[in-house]
């Protein structure tokens, strides 16, 4: 084997780990948001020192701060998790997720929307991502498609479908599109609103992992991240040309 050919395989061993990794961890982000946390869950967190079992290393202000507040709040749960733990961990999940109470949606319509409401455009948009893997969200009507469970799972399943690049290319775009554009927004409300600081960091975990992931995919690819003001502007729905006036004439109408 050549050194060319042996260090091309090296790249390409450690781009696969890296796919896997960074699948795993993302799975394991979707999870926080995914439900409320039983005594099974939180015990297996405490135990393993999550985050720091992330593959991803954050290394921004915000992804250390993330870090320190989901650490400390694992670090905190006593041994034994009491009834009471689980109630007021129970009590925000429903608040944020379900109630609503805190006016901070895990649904990216609802962040994009100008009316803010639900299963609007982004919705339809997330779910032709994915049809075009093969993909349905069978109880969309209970968990609508641009759920931030379904988004973080499903860039999971891109970097873990294949080798090809063309899938982090397009976990890239996905993410520029949707993933990227409203949960820093989520995760500073949670972070700010709601009552347990379990949650608080599961939202501003999620949101600097998510941004540090996509500078690392800029760099694999080897093409910058779009800005803000050109991802609004690609979103933008097409022009549509001004309907033409059917101008009445006597005596053309509608067969009866």
């Amino acid at each position: 084997m050549s050194a060319a050919t042996q260090q091309r395989s090296e790249g390409q061993d450690v781009l696969g780990l890296f796919r896997k990794q960074t699948a795993e961890d993302l799975e394991l982000l979707a999870i926080l948001h995914d439900r409320e946390p039983d005594a099974q869950l939180l015990q297996q967190m405490k135990h393993a020192g999550f985050p720091q079992v992330l593959a991803l290393n954050l290394e921004s202000e915000s992804g250390r701060q993330a870090l320190d507040l989901m650490h400390k709040a694992i670090l905190d749960l006593p041994e034994a998790i009491t009834t009471q733990v689980l109630d007021d961990l129970a009590a925000d999940y429903a608040s944020i997720y379900l109630n609503h109470n805190i006016h901070a949606s895990p649904e990216e319509s609802v962040w994009l929307d100008e009316d803010s409401l639900i299963c609007q455009d982004s919705m339809f948009q997330v779910r032709s991502w994915f049809e075009k893997h093969n993909l349905e969200i069978y109880n969309w009507r209970i968990r609508p498609d641009d759920h931030l469970v379904y988004q973080l799972q499903f860039i999971a399943h891109l970097l873990s479908e294949n080798d090809d690049m063309e899938t982090l290319e397009e976990a890239a775009t996905f993410m520029d599109e949707h993933l990227l554009r409203w949960p820093g927004d989520f995760g500073r409300r949670v972070s700010q609103r709601c009552d347990t600081p379990y949650f608080a960091g599961a939202a501003a975990l999620t949101a600097a992992y998510c941004e540090e992931l996509r500078d690392l995919l800029a760099e694999i690819l080897q093409q910058p991240r779009p800005s803000k003001e050109e991802i609004e502007e690609r979103m933008q729905p097409a022009a549509q040309t001004e309907p033409v006036p059917v101008k009445f004439v006597p005596g053309i109408g509608p067969a009866v």
